[in-house]
């Protein structure tokens, strides 16, 4: 299975100590240079996504600016922007990422997607980890949950909110 990664599941994911998820899920996930760039930019858990490029749970890979990476670019980050393009140009059987505009354009060209939620939902049917607990580690990190999203995954996973 070849997974392509944007910046945000991989960084969050890091802020929270929850990586090894990526790698229990998706084996070796593959990040496009610019996404490493945006991942190792002064971010706090750079230390923790050095460590899991350097055990082999992320590949970073050139990509070359396409002309549909270029069209992307229009509407979306460039992390963003080269990590569909590449994912579309390599058939890739999944793209990791959590913006909105980024993953209606992944979807649009054939390529499924899952973010961060996605992942610690997976986690925690397998009984990895405790889901409203990893939603409020992502929350407290600074990553944006809507109040629906938050709920809809509790709903997903069969919990039971504590408020």
């Amino acid at each position: 299975m070849t997974v392509v990664s944007n910046t945000s599941p991989i960084l969050n994911l890091a802020l929270i100590e929850r990586l090894h998820l990526v790698e229990a899920q998706f084996g070796e996930v593959v990040v496009p240079t610019a996404v490493w760039n945006e991942l190792t930019a002064g971010f706090d858990g750079r230390d923790r996504i050095e460590a899991f490029r350097d055990r082999g749970g992320m590949r970073v890979v050139s990509s070359e600016p396409t002309d549909l990476r270029t069209e992307f670019e229009r509407e979306l980050d460039r992390g963003e922007a080269a990590a569909i393009a590449y994912a579309v140009d390599i058939d890739a059987d999944r793209v990791l990422i959590d913006e909105r505009e980024g993953r209606a354009t992944a979807t649009r060209h054939d390529v499924p997607v899952t973010g961060v939620v996605g992942i610690l939902l997976h986690a925690s049917a397998r009984k990895e980890i405790d889901l409203e607990t990893e939603l409020d580690a992502l929350r407290t990190a600074g990553f944006w949950i809507s109040d629906a999203l938050y709920e809809r995954a509790l709903e997903m996973d069969g919990s039971e909110t504590t408020e």
